[in-house]
């Protein structure tokens, strides 16, 4: 009589185990669950490539400085926006914050915008644009402004996967039942600028 009581508990437990699993399948949640882990290799990409760009800019910095010393502020003003940039760091798990998203978006952008107006500033110098370390860190750089377009696109890709997946009935429900909230993505006004700098062409 013992035996057959713990299988009708084991037997039940199964079935409960089973019924919530269909359950969970059938309202998107094991979607969810892949979406979001894409949406978060794709962002870690992303940031890579950022650091790529970061880690390059000293030694930039340093090899305009030995040609144009007497620029002060632009070589300042690169330095500033690196160590903003450097400084802030969003991790996948605050990615649902549109304010902190939005915040690293700007300090970017700022570190974009003081390195067009430092390339701007090397082309009167052809002493320093015939450079050889020079020409392979602006080589470097321009390799790593393609690669950051790259992973900018696929993470805006995952991301509206990721979106599509959230408002669409009735994964929205699912969504609300476990806290998954719409993520923000890169503005299309912020791709237009990341499109266009910094321009790193010095070979003309």
């Amino acid at each position: 009589m013992q035996i057959t009581q713990q299988f009708t508990k084991w037997l039940r437990l199964v079935l409960s185990v089973t019924v919530m699993a269909g359950v969970l399948t059938g309202c998107g949640y094991n979607e969810f669950q892949s979406k979001d882990e894409a949406t978060k290799a794709a962002w870690g990409e992303v940031v890579n490539q950022y650091q790529r760009r970061a880690d390059l800019i000293p030694n930039l910095v340093n090899t305009v400085k030995g040609y144009a010393s007497h620029e002060r502020e632009t070589l300042e003003a690169v330095t500033k926006a690196r160590a903003a940039a450097t400084s802030f760091q969003i991790t996948p798990e605050v990615l649902n914050d549109p304010a902190a998203f939005a915040k690293f978006q700007q300090v970017q952008g700022q570190l974009s915008s003081a390195l067009s107006r430092l390339m701007v500033v090397s082309e009167k110098y052809p002493d320093l644009k015939a450079n050889t370390n020079f020409r392979d860190l602006q080589s470097q750089l321009e390799g790593t402004e393609n690669r950051i377009a790259v992973a900018r696109q696929r993470y805006i890709v995952a991301v509206q996967d990721y979106n599509v997946h959230a408002r669409s009935f009735p994964n929205n429900l699912t969504a609300m039942m476990f806290g998954y909230k719409v993520k923000p993505s890169f503005t299309v006004e912020n791709e237009k600028a990341i499109s266009t700098a910094p321009t790193v062409d010095f070979g003309k």
